[in-house]
């Protein structure tokens, strides 16, 4: 499942579902418009995590969820808990972290 979030209910979405990857990006983020596609087709791989894209500038709350100060940064969190981060623009950094979530 892939969320687009349009409200600023992250912490929501991350207690009712055990395992949530996140994107957070912003508009003006050129890494973060390359990556979309990539985390967007990874999603469909992996049917028992729910994917969110959260747009951290809008979000304030939601980026609070995992201290994001960079962007593209990609959170995994696991029954509410954040399991870890990555702030990257490389799909292979991003798959392993899509798998600490996975596997937990």
């Amino acid at each position: 499942m892939l969320i687009e979030l349009e409200q600023d209910n992250l912490e929501e979405i991350v207690a009712q579902h055990p395992k949530v990857v996140v994107q957070y990006s912003a508009g003006w983020c050129g890494n973060c418009r390359l990556m979309k596609p990539k985390f967007k087709r990874l999603s469909g791989e992996n049917e028992s995590t729910v994917f969110v894209i959260a747009d951290a500038e809008k979000f304030p709350l939601s980026r609070k969820l995992a201290a994001v100060n960079n962007l593209p940064t990609f959170a995994g969190f696991n029954n509410g808990a954040l399991v870890n981060q990555v702030q990257t623009n490389k799909e292979d950094q991003l798959k392993n972290l899509i798998n600490e979530v996975t596997s937990n």
